[in-house]
């Protein structure tokens, strides 16, 4: 799910304590070209103020309209915009895109205080709201999991389905992990060298001491986990590489140049990984967007593994050059 979905919920929960009318709004099915995917989540609270999207813009507009005027749902319900083609066009539903919310007016948050208490921990966790009665039930769920309708229930997926661990402490790593976060993923970092770890002041992030490939081993990469390894240090980056290119990890990269990234995969070729797998190897790291800055090349890490994640073809490659590029020299 989007982690900003995490933050709508805080703040319809901090509402709700503070005493204030909060409706609740999941789009939970759509047609066409949609702006924003099942799952999305909206907070209207009763003077009108939002938190979050579900359209992008009109839609939103008409529902805080609607509360305006005094249509407060006591029930949960389900509205729908863009039935006709004329409709879609006048809440801004391009190409005839259809939406279905689940409107539900929040009293009880309990069960908002579990969530928000369990996806903290980095679990994650579904949420089932039956349509007719509106009760609301939380269970674990598992990465592969989907947002959606099933028979006379919705179904959201809350938490990270998204990691990413990030070998070494550094600048780099310390910027790439707070985008990272905001891109929906539970950001793990590996350094075994005290010097590095002692001074790590991110929140949310998870520190591993461990050796890198230790650590690897431990995460369990699956097809929701990327991994790159950012320290330059060879003893440390290959270490990690040899098991993470072994693994299911849908994205596996390494920073450096184009002449290193050479040498690392002839160093990879003495060990026990085939050709396959070693070129399943990202490097240099990122898309090319003549990158000079650490955040300019977090930036660039990201949109790749965003890219890979996916499923787009990536086209920004570096020029052909007889010496590297200002942004391959990290």
């Amino acid at each position: 799910m989007d982690a900003l979905d995490l933050q709508v919920l805080a703040r319809a929960r901090a509402w709700r304590v503070a005493g204030q009318a909060v409706w609740l709004v999941s789009v939970v099915e759509t047609w066409g070209s949609a702006p924003r995917p099942v799952g999305s989540l909206l907070a209207v609270r009763g003077d009108g103020a939002v938190e979050g999207s579900v359209s992008g813009g009109c839609v939103e507009d008409d529902l805080v309209r609607r509360v305006s005027l005094g249509e407060r749902p006591e029930q949960t319900g389900i509205v729908s915009y863009g039935v006709s083609k004329a409709e879609a066009s006048r809440f801004g539903l391009p190409c005839g895109g259809t939406l279905r919310l689940l409107v539900e007016p929040l009293r009880d948050i309990a069960w908002l205080d579990e969530l928000l208490a369990r996806t903290g921990r980095h679990e994650l966790v579904s949420r089932t709201v039956h349509l007719g009665s509106g009760e609301v039930s939380l269970a674990a769920a598992r990465r592969e999991d989907k947002p959606g309708l099933s028979g006379e229930c919705f179904v959201g997926i809350f938490g990270p389905q998204w990691r990413l661990l990030l070998i070494g402490a550094g600048q780099l790593s310390r910027i790439t992990a707070q985008m990272a976060q905001a891109l929906g993923f539970a950001v793990h970092i590996c350094d075994p060298r005290l010097e590095y770890r002692q001074d790590w002041d991110v929140a949310g992030v998870r520190l591993e001491e461990g050796m890198p490939d230790d650590v690897v081993l431990a995460l369990e990469p699956d097809a929701h986990t990327a991994i790159v390894a950012l320290t330059h240090d060879p003893k440390l980056d290959d270490m990690a590489l040899l098991e993470a290119l072994k693994s299911p990890a849908f994205y596996v990269g390494a920073l450096g140049s184009r002449r290193n990234t050479e040498k690392r995969r002839e160093r990879l070729a003495l060990f026990d990984l085939s050709s396959t797998e070693i070129d399943r190897l990202h490097g240099p790291v990122g898309l090319y967007l003549g990158s000079r800055t650490p955040a300019e090349i977090a930036i660039a890490i990201l949109a790749e593994i965003v890219a890979v994640r996916n499923g787009v073809a990536i086209l920004q490659r570096p020029p052909q050059a007889s010496v590297d590029t200002p942004s391959e020299i990290a």
